[in-house]
């Protein structure tokens, strides 16, 4: 310790220049000894700032370039780890030279072919490596600041346990100098400690960090920012705040690999920087077709999905590079990327027609769960392929066996999804209204469980509504009730809000005249509800049969000539990425509910913001009224 506080102590004094000598000229005392002349220079001359020189100090700390040995002329010619051994035991060197060899000796171990590689154990025993650890361990202190940042990661790969000697006199000596490494040896030294668990080992990280955190505007290139963003962000939220403002900076000299390591780390981490990523998605644009590899592709379409980030010159360009590829394309991931455009709710026609015919070709090649995936991903999205028949022949050819075996939540998922795609038969649903089907959905989070059971109802009305003759005569009755429930402290929406105040005005107040937010037997939940006779008049419908409702409502019928509405609101959130196209869920729900006897009047959102007074609102939903009765009588 004495000897390295000295050493850090000489540094300071000046060295035998010419400035020097001007400097020591001025000075008031000649008749001085020589100490107190020269430290009164080293007052004199400027003290550097060891904390942001970056690679300058390592120049001032070495000002004189090493001369070129013939131990280094042989390493380079080194074609093999034995090739380094052999030219250290012939020539040997200090300890600087001693970690160079070190370093070069694990690059070529690790290069070289599988059967062609060294026994660990052998290596490690052999009398040549143990003295230059030997050296490295006695002259630590001589080694080179980036030599020694590698030699952490070079003794790592070797294999060399964390205990040892050599080891724990290089993580020290790290340690001690980790304000005077530069910014790319800290992000470095960072890489090599993420994700390991030693106390040393964590201890040099957090301090790169720290350092990293306190030096960030001196990084200059973007491969160093996405290396620590991938790496390193997660272990420190404030230098991740850092990184992505020096990302947003450098976004200009991004590659297409660096591009993709920012979008996934902000993925991983779930930080949705909108300017980042806008910046990324531009720049990402310019790339040509050769930078963008498959799998960078798919990485990107992950990150979008998993951030629900859109960009449409983004996935059309996705879709542009991938539909050439297709046949060379595997079946994960096909999988992989109709699931993340799904997220998306991004539906690309000729994509996801290659994506089915993939499918049809290489059927065989499809995993039981890449199969699922793959069928939920075109239910979210209501994707019908033109091919349907031979697509869906297979689908169930695969299906068929092990369908019955499947996981009780991931069965009622994959079962949901042929219910959307009107794919579903009989002898599917009927295995899921069995009561232990029902108790194992009853397992995990409230939420989860309310989520799958609403599902459940769903494949139930699939079965009541599109199937009648398979009936089972009994369901589940805990199934049955969950409407009753359901929703009832949901907030209403503007648009839900606006319509319910334009029906109350159509009926004049009158609540025996309208339901609103209706839950019905069928799992979905009506806005409003009305029952018009022949001259489009409300009548009062509390008194009348209401099959939909988990009571049945009142005694009398409908009367001849009278009709029942439903009235739902689609949200921007019910419709694909750009696009007036409802999403599978809902196009399932307007399905059921037409064939559950009513009349839908259906208020969009786009259509619903042009309306601006009451006036007008009340005049849309007369006129929409007027023309879904018409379109019904004229059938």
């Amino acid at each position: 310790m004495t000897s390295r506080l000295l050493g850090r102590c000489a540094r300071l004094l000046p060295r035998a220049t010419p400035q020097a000598s001007a400097t020591a000229a001025l000075l008031p005392t000649p008749a001085a000894g020589p100490a107190e002349t020269l430290w009164a220079q080293a007052w004199r001359q400027p003290v550097l700032r060891g904390l942001c020189e970056g690679r300058g100090l390592v120049k001032e700390e070495y000002p004189i370039e090493p001369k070129r040995t013939q131990l280094d002329e042989l390493l380079e010619k080194a074609q093999s780890p034995q090739d380094v051994l052999q030219a250290w035991a012939a020539q040997g060197g200090k300890a600087n030279q001693a970690a160079k060899t070190l370093v070069q000796l694990v690059r070529l171990a690790g290069g070289e072919k599988c059967g062609a590689k060294m026994d660990q154990f052998e290596l490690l025993n052999d009398p040549r490596l143990l003295d230059i650890m030997e050296t490295v361990t006695a002259q630590v202190a001589s080694v080179w600041n980036g030599t020694l940042v590698s030699l952490l990661r070079s003794l790592s790969a070797l294999g060399v346990p964390p205990t040892a000697a050599v080891q724990r006199s290089i993580q020290t000596e790290v340690l001690w100098r980790v304000r005077r490494l530069s910014y790319k040896q800290l992000a470095y030294l960072a890489d090599w400690g993420a994700g390991r668990n030693g106390q040393m080992e964590v201890s040099l990280v957090r301090a790169a960090l720290k350092q990293l955190e306190l030096r960030w505007t001196e990084i200059a290139d973007a491969r160093t920012v996405s290396t620590l963003m991938a790496r390193a962000g997660h272990l420190s939220p404030a230098l991740m705040d850092r990184l992505e403002d020096k990302a947003l900076e450098l976004a200009e000299g991004f590659g297409a690999e660096d591009i993709r390591r920012v979008c996934v780390s902000l993925a991983s981490q779930g930080r949705r920087s909108v300017p980042l990523l806008r910046a990324m998605s531009y720049h990402l644009q310019q790339k040509p077709s050769t930078d963008l590899t498959t799998p960078l592709l798919l990485d990107l379409a992950y990150a979008y999905g998993k951030l629900n980030f859109h960009h449409s010159q983004v996935f059309q360009r996705l879709a542009a590079e991938l539909l050439p590829r297709m046949p060379e394309i595997s079946s994960a991931d096909v999988t992989r990327c109709a699931k993340s455009l799904a997220f998306l709710k991004w539906l690309h026609l000729p994509l996801f027609e290659a994506f089915a015919e993939h499918y049809s070709v290489n059927s065989q090649k499809y995993s039981t769960l890449q199969l699922c995936n793959l069928l939920m991903s075109l239910a979210r999205l209501n994707f019908q392929p033109s091919k349907g028949e031979e697509f869906y022949k297979k689908v169930h050819s695969s299906l068929e066996s092990v369908l019955p075996s499947l996981e009780a939540f991931l069965q009622t998922d994959v079962v949901w999804s042929l219910c959307v795609l009107q794919q579903a038969k009989p002898q599917h649903i009927t295995a899921l209204t069995q009561h232990t089907h029902v108790a194992k959905l009853s397992e995990g989070s409230l939420s989860r469980v309310e989520n799958y059971r609403l599902k459940l109802l769903h494949i139930i009305a699939t079965l009541q509504l599109e199937h009648p003759e398979s009936l089972s005569a009994t369901l589940p009755t805990e199934a049955m009730l969950l409407p009753s429930t359901l929703g009832r402290d949901s907030p209403l929406s503007p648009l839900q809000t606006g319509l319910k105040g334009a029906l109350d005005n159509l009926v004049g107040g009158k609540a025996e005249a309208l339901r609103t937010g209706v839950n019905t037997i069928y799992g979905w939940t009506i806005d409003g509800e009305l029952v018009v006779d022949s001259e489009i008049k409300p009548m009062d419908l509390v008194t009348l049969t209401a099959p939909h409702l988990p009571g049945g409502g009142g005694a009398k019928s409908l009367p001849e000539g009278a009709c029942r509405l439903a009235f739902l609101t689609w949200e921007f959130p019910n419709y694909g990425s750009r696009s007036k196209e409802l999403l599978g869920r809902f196009t399932m729900m307007r399905r059921h509910l037409k064939l559950a006897g009513f009349i839908l009047v259906e208020v969009p959102y786009y259509e619903w913001l042009e309306l601006k007074s009451d006036w007008q609102k009340a005049a849309y939903v007369k006129d929409k009224m007027g023309k879904a009765i018409a379109e019904e009588m004229a059938k």
